[in-house]
């Protein structure tokens, strides 16, 4: 459920705040703005709160579950250049799901599901631009090639080229969450790593298209920009907390 106090302004409000902090958080780091994207991260709000998030300006929603997002992806409808973005973990047998819905997707995790997504894909004629989803922190509770490690790099090259040569998957560039903290330097090790491990994968298989970082939520976007990121996921700094 969403937070019944708030109103479209303050959403649009919310909204500008956070482009303006984007915006000089570009310009310290030495960035263009432009080149970075805001998802809004939609979960769990009612298709109401969503209309007032695509008034406010936005184009990129994100979805953490399937089955929740195709309801409200249904209801909202065609709005041009709306994407719709799934950030969550899926589970391979939902790929058809994916591939049918979704404009991108931030969190694939495994060789197995790229390939159900490919084979779905073709069938569809249809390319989906993808992001691989790391652990940076090490942590069990969450998805991902494990990159903790750096002995973990050079194992993990064989899944991603046999990802990139899976047809109708764009791939994009890397995402990851890092270990919680309420302190947001504590996230710069986490995704400085991730930009590394991206290096050293461009590195390897020439691939200088690979430059999309998908990192940075409501309490760390600001370090994450300096740090490189290229898409930001925030929810709640424009939607108020979730009362679930």
């Amino acid at each position: 459920m969403s937070n019944p106090t708030l109103t479209h302004k303050d959403i649009r409000d919310n909204y500008q705040r956070v482009i303006e902090r984007i915006d000089k958080a570009a310009k310290i780091a030495g960035r263009n703005p432009g080149d970075i994207r805001m998802v809004i991260v939609t979960k769990n709000r009612s298709s109401d709160v969503i209309q007032a998030v695509i008034a406010a300006g936005s184009s990129d929603l994100g979805e953490n579950y399937a089955e929740e997002a195709i309801p409200k992806i249904q209801s909202i409808g065609h709005h041009p250049g709306l994407n719709w973005h799934m950030i969550g973990h899926v589970q391979s047998r939902k790929a058809l799901m994916i591939c049918e819905n979704f404009n991108y997707l931030h969190s694939l995790d495994s060789v197995k599901l790229a390939e159900r997504l490919s084979r779905f894909l073709v069938e569809l004629n249809k390319t989906l631009p993808i992001f691989l989803e790391f652990n940076v922190g090490g942590e069990s509770s969450k998805s991902g090639w494990n990159i903790w490690r750096d002995e973990n790099w050079q194992r993990i090259l064989p899944d991603i080229e046999k990802i990139i040569a899976l047809p109708k998957l764009n791939l994009l560039g890397m995402m990851t969450i890092p270990p919680y903290s309420v302190d947001p330097e504590v996230s710069r090790l986490y995704y400085r790593r991730l930009r590394k491990f991206q290096e050293f994968v461009i590195d390897h298989f020439q691939l200088p298209g690979l430059k999309e970082l998908s990192m940075g939520m409501s309490i760390d976007f600001e370090v994450a920009i300096q740090e490189g990121s290229t898409w930001i996921r925030v929810g709640q700094l424009i939607l108020g907390p979730r009362t679930e």
